[in-house]
């Protein structure tokens, strides 16, 4: 398994399916189970983390008088 920092939200969204489908199934094994639900809840945080970070960015577009956007300041904290 990849490191779940390194994926992108798309990935990391791809895996927790992944892993929920698995769970559901009831087939994996106490100790598998678990194993699961870990990388599942550490998954679930990592993408809301990277959509915060996303709305973040769209909320710090700047727009140019006309209204077109001309570029993004960065969020505090980023």
């Amino acid at each position: 398994m990849s490191d779940i920092k390194t994926l992108s939200f798309e990935e990391a969204m791809r895996e927790l399916e992944a892993t929920v489908g698995k769970l559901e199934t009831g087939e994996a094994t106490l100790e598998d189970s678990i194993a699961l639900y870990e990388r599942g809840a550490a998954l679930r945080a990592h993408c809301e983390a990277r959509l915060r970070e996303a709305e973040e960015r769209v909320e710090k577009i700047t727009l140019a008088a006309s209204g077109q956007p001309v570029g993004t300041e960065p969020a505090e904290g980023l």
